[in-house]
């Protein structure tokens, strides 16, 4: 975790970025789209996880398959999950495919939201009370996504829609967050839903508190937050986005997940590519808090300053 120093001075640059960065363009490129879509907040929570279910691998690839899907509900996705929860059709979904996924496993997944939906009320009103059985706070994050994960997984339509099937596409769809990886796209729905609204974010589930959010840590977060010293850990796990989310609560304890979006998109975009770049680097709002790039210039500047020092003392 960095010092409350380090906060202090990455904090004008983290809100530099956010400032310069257009927000229209990179959502364009991101699964909050969807949900977004949907002005009624029952349909965006159910189009939400849909989106973010489906949302590994590339965006320009998984993209067409959650708009796919999307079509397939209709107009309200709350309204048809609720109904195919009740009447389950396993030819619904015919025809769709994308990489481990198969229409039984979109099939199941909507009936699950269904089902939660007509036994709760709302997605987020379950997980809402998840969230307080496990006394709230950041440390109950995690149990009550694990249990609402296995509350969808075990939803009662759900095994005779995966019958021939079996269970490892919807368990793709809808991992365990308690098991040992960053559960990102968990994570990401999480952000979508619980903070804002700000332009990307929808701040729907107003009963959970932005405070105890977690990033959704995924390669590209993983590489910009080590470079800003948010954490030196090379696993992308769990406990790395602990710790990511740890140093950005010394800078926003309210809302540490608010820089996500940017700093995801950084490294999405190529704005800050794998490789240095001085020249992007020159232009990047975070340069002066960048220790990779403080790294790698050591090396090629010590000519020049060897340079500089000998024509000055001539």
């Amino acid at each position: 975790m960095i010092s409350a120093r380090r906060a202090r001075s990455l904090r004008p640059l983290l809100d530099a970025l956010c400032a310069g960065m257009d927000r229209s363009a990179r959502i364009a490129a991101d699964p909050v789209e969807f949900p977004r879509g949907y002005p009624d907040a029952a349909d965006a929570e159910v189009a939400g996880l849909v989106a973010v279910s489906l949302a590994y691998g590339r965006a320009d690839v998984f993209k067409p398959a959650v708009a796919r899907v999307l079509a397939a509900m209709g107009p309200s996705p709350a309204g048809f999950a609720e109904a195919f929860a009740a009447a389950p059709d396993r030819a619904a979904f015919d025809g769709f495919l994308y990489r481990f996924n198969r229409p039984a496993d979109v099939a199941a997944l909507v009936a699950a939201a269904g089902h939660l939906r007509r036994q709760h009320g709302g997605l987020g009103r379950r997980f809402a009370a998840l969230f307080r059985e496990e006394r709230g706070g950041p440390t109950a994050l995690r149990p009550a996504l694990a249990r609402l994960a296995e509350e969808l997984r075990r939803a009662p339509q759900v095994a005779p829609l995966l019958r021939g099937r079996g269970a490892r596409g919807l368990r793709h769809l809808l991992p365990d967050p308690a098991g040992p990886g960053a559960s990102k796209r968990w994570n990401l729905y999480l952000r979508w839903m619980v903070r804002g609204p700000d332009g990307v974010d929808l701040g729907l589930w107003n009963e959970v508190p932005a405070s105890a959010l977690v990033v959704p840590l995924d390669t590209h977060l993983h590489r910009v937050a080590r470079a800003l010293g948010l954490t030196a850990r090379r696993d992308a796990s769990w406990r790395t986005a602990e710790e990511i989310t740890a140093s950005l609560r010394r800078i926003d304890p309210e809302d540490p997940v608010r820089y996500d979006f940017a700093l995801c998109h950084l490294g999405m975009s190529g704005l800050c590519p794998a490789r240095r770049d001085p020249a992007r680097c020159a232009a990047c709002s975070l340069q002066d808090g960048c220790l990779a790039g403080r790294a790698s210039a050591r090396p090629s500047d010590a000519p020049r300053r060897a340079g500089a020092a000998g024509a000055a003392s001539r």
